[in-house]
């Protein structure tokens, strides 16, 4: 196994990233209120399985990628993401680091989790999320009886994200939209959603041949 250590890489990688993008609707204004309704919710979420579809379009509305895949989630800080073959990735953080492996490139990356790792939208769901209010300008708005959607804004210029948004059908995730610095959307709707379903530790190991490549981000 080949060990090379690099310099901190500037963003995690776009599967990591996940989803979302700016609301075309009013948004009821910031509060700290709103932001510590979000947190209620994501918390209630001690374990969250799904399967996804993620679709990537860029700033002219066209598709440019479809990939299909499953995800696991449990706090604190354990979190598990799978790409299915023909974009074939793994994605695994201990809470400590993020491995991200890449069978096409034979590659591992292994990610320190640094402040900025943190704001990766997809550690939401395992990490923490008390005082959003710090990080993110929160807003949220009802849509209809049952479905409830949050707007998060960072407050930082390095963010890895402009603008992300995630929507609730009766208190359950279902879907989250991020809309990068390059005005491309990622739109990641979730589907057999499992909520606080026991989930073993050892979900959330990754596994890949002793002979690839190891970057290490030294950050």
């Amino acid at each position: 196994m080949q060990q090379i250590f690099l310099k901190p890489l500037a963003t995690v990688s776009a599967a990591l990233i996940m989803a979302l993008v700016f609301s075309s609707s009013l948004m009821a204004a910031d509060t700290e209120g709103t932001a510590a309704e979000l947190a209620s919710l994501l918390k209630s979420y001690e374990t969250y399985q799904a399967d996804f579809i993620q679709i990537v379009v860029n700033e002219n509305g066209s598709k440019v990628q479809e990939s299909r895949g499953s995800l696991k989630a449990k706090r604190p800080g354990l979190f598990y993401w799978e790409t299915q073959a023909p974009l074939s990735q793994y994605i695994v953080s201990n809470g400590q680091s993020v491995e991200v492996f890449d069978p096409d490139l034979e590659q591992v990356t292994v990610h320190n989790l640094d402040d900025r790792v943190q704001t990766t939208p997809a550690l939401l769901l395992s990490g923490e999320v008390d005082n959003l209010e710090d990080t993110y300008r929160v807003s949220g708005r009802q849509v209809g009886d049952h479905t409830r959607e949050f707007t998060l804004e960072p407050k930082s210029e390095d963010s890895l994200f402009v603008s992300l948004r995630l929507t609730f059908f009766k208190n359950e995730l279902q879907e989250m939209r991020m809309q990068d610095s390059l005005s491309q959307l990622s739109v990641l709707s979730f589907n057999d959603i499992k909520l606080n379903e026991s989930v073993d530790d050892s979900a959330f190991t990754l596994e890949y041949p002793e002979d690839v490549d190891v970057i290490r981000d030294e950050g």
